[in-house]
């Protein structure tokens, strides 16, 4: 339990440090945007939720090689050890757990009050821990050294952000306002075509009505001519067939035609009398 304090207690000092670091080197202004409040809570989340997965983690590894020691020194003995893990969640036995490491280290805080001795040989669990500690002070040392830097690149990546922004919104207003020149010259430019195109349409629709008069009462004389040779020609196709009939050579076609016509009929008679089948 004291070595578990003692590593609870280097981590929360680590946590505070990463904040103390944020207050010195970042809330150097009066007034902060949203942007940029959001990207130091951001960071600051990463370091504070790095610091404290790497707690658990090891609070986790160091609870397993403890159990290891443990259950190897039973197999030694031929001992069967059991867990029970429901009872870690026992809220009873946790208070008692708690209440007991307040009790333990109200007594140690008040031994270790008194003035003692440096011992003159470090070993053990001691040594261990004052190495684990130096480790974790070094460890802590480059993650403050590369936390300096990503917020410096950071720094210098939102001013580079901002001159561009700027620089992009001066290059937009110059561009809007050149579009808008062009744009207007363009819409006048299209008016006069309109204006144009409509006074042709004017002058061509005028010539087109007198041009439609004249077509229309050409086609009207036209028609009349028509008729009147459609009914020269009828009157002469009449006195052409009436000059016809009146020739010999049409009297005499007409004659054997008869004849012939009698003939087939007195032929188709006998053909019935002979033959009344076909």
């Amino acid at each position: 339990m004291r070595f578990a304090r003692s590593k609870r207690a280097l981590r929360l000092k680590t946590i505070d440090s990463c904040f103390e670091e944020l207050k010195e080197s970042r809330l150097v202004e009066e007034t902060f945007t949203v942007d940029e409040v959001r990207e130091m809570l951001d960071g600051l989340q990463v370091v504070v939720r790095g610091e404290v997965e790497m707690e658990l983690i090891n609070t986790a590894h160091t609870n397993v090689l403890l159990l290891r020691q443990l259950f190897s020194q039973a197999e030694k003995f031929y001992l069967r050890l059991q867990s029970d893990i429901s009872e870690l969640e026992n809220r009873e036995l946790l208070e008692q757990v708690a209440k007991f490491e307040k009790t333990d280290f109200k007594t140690t805080s008040q031994e270790t009050s008194k003035p003692k001795l440096a011992p003159l040989n470090e070993g053990g669990v001691s040594e261990l821990l004052n190495k684990e500690i130096a480790r974790l002070q070094e460890e802590n040392d480059k993650l403050k050294a590369r936390l300096r830097t990503l917020e410096s690149q950071a720094m210098s990546a939102l001013d580079e952000r901002s001159r561009a922004e700027r620089a992009l919104k001066d290059l937009q207003k110059v561009q809007g306002e050149q579009q808008l020149a062009a744009q207007s010259q363009e819409i006048n430019s299209l008016e006069d075509t309109v204006a144009a195109l409509k006074e042709d349409y004017q002058r061509s629709l005028s010539a087109n009505a007198a041009s439609q008069k004249d077509l229309q009462e050409n086609l009207i004389s036209a028609k009349h001519e028509l008729l009147r040779v459609q009914e020269q020609l009828s009157l002469a196709e009449k006195e052409l067939e009436k000059k016809f009939q009146q020739t010999a050579a049409y009297r005499n076609m007409k004659e054997i035609l008869t004849k012939k016509n009698e003939q087939i009929k007195e032929i188709r008679k006998r053909l019935q009398r002979y033959e009344p089948n076909e």
